[in-house]
């Protein structure tokens, strides 16, 4: 009877020890091209490029490096960890997984049209998100009054309260100010309001239809609105918007960069001024006739400020109109 109940305890801690615990390695990887911001996914546009941590791998890094090639094609280069999941209740599965999310920035390559693999706009993602030309119709349409009908459906006061607090702060009512950096912010916020449909993905209960926006596998949009919510909020004090430049640009073509980024416009002689007075630009001697005006004159990344990218002083504020 003993040997039995050690036996049945020993198996016990085995079927515990066995049940799925992985670690996934997820890569946003972004670029920007002809003014728009775009991320490289896979499984056509529903997923971001990842696979599991292998014995095999030397590292993390190593391995999301070895994921994003073998799905891709696409060799990373500067890449930075970006946050780890572990919410068994956000991916739709029984498994333990841990998602250890990586940003990546690059320039996108043209490639052949693939069945497996390409780029696409993070605003089919978060339309909401992109405020260059005034706030998007999809906000007091579609989004602002389902958020508001949400709050509005809380057990009690104190409860009905704090929803309408988070909604105002998140999306900028009641006289606050839109920030773009809050796109998680306002992703929970929908998730939490069953407004995405990862939220109620499995679900035949009659909930609320979704707000327009490209659905993603498991968590993934989650970790692609905190990829950009990073983003947007260093290109403020590093000058990591360069790795996305090509060699040579104009001023014009690295504040449109910008723009495309934060998802709001910025005042063009007070942003010039701040580049020039960073010195974080050299010209090149040369002149371009593509932006269809007087030729401009092309402008290169200083090296001496990508050797001392982390001191102080290389700082990009993001300047609003």
């Amino acid at each position: 009877m003993q040997d039995s109940t050690i036996r049945t305890t020993k198996q016990a801690g085995r079927n515990k020890r066995s049940q799925a615990v992985s670690a996934d390695l997820i890569a946003v990887v972004i670029a920007v091209t002809d003014g728009e911001p775009r991320v490289l996914t896979i499984e056509q546009a529903h997923a971001l490029p990842s696979g599991p941590f292998e014995l095999g791998h030397r590292s993390l890094q190593s391995g999301l490096r070895a994921w994003v090639e073998r799905q891709t094609g696409h060799p990373l280069g500067y890449i930075e960890q970006l946050y780890t999941f572990a919410d068994r209740d956000r991916t739709g599965d029984e498994r333990v997984q841990i998602s250890i999310s990586y940003l990546g920035l690059t320039r996108e390559e043209q490639v052949e049209r693939s069945p497996t693999h390409g780029w696409r706009g993070w605003y089919d993602y978060f339309p909401w998100e992109d405020h260059r030309a005034g706030v998007p119709p999809i906000l007091p349409d579609i989004l602002i009054p389902r958020l508001l009908a949400w709050a509005g459906e809380a057990e009690d006061l104190n409860m009905r309260r704090d929803r309408r607090q988070r909604v105002a702060y998140a999306f900028g009512l009641d006289d606050r100010d839109w920030n773009e950096e809050f796109v998680l912010h306002r992703y929970e916020l929908l998730y939490e309001a069953a407004l995405v449909a990862e939220a109620t993905r499995g679900r035949d209960d009659g909930s609320a239809p979704v707000v327009p926006g490209r659905p993603m596998i498991a968590d993934h949009r989650r970790i692609l609105a905190t990829g950009i919510a990073r983003l947007r909020t260093k290109i403020k004090y590093r000058p990591v918007v360069f790795e996305l430049m090509p060699p040579a640009f104009t001023l014009l073509q690295l504040q449109r960069t910008v723009e495309a980024l934060a998802g709001r416009l910025v005042h063009k002689q007070n942003f010039r001024r701040l580049i020039e007075q960073q010195n974080l630009v050299e010209e090149t001697g040369e002149t371009t006739s593509d932006t269809g005006g007087r030729p401009a004159k092309r402008f290169r990344f200083r090296q001496t400020v990508l050797a001392e990218r982390t001191v102080a002083g290389t700082k990009l504020p993001l300047s609003r109109a």
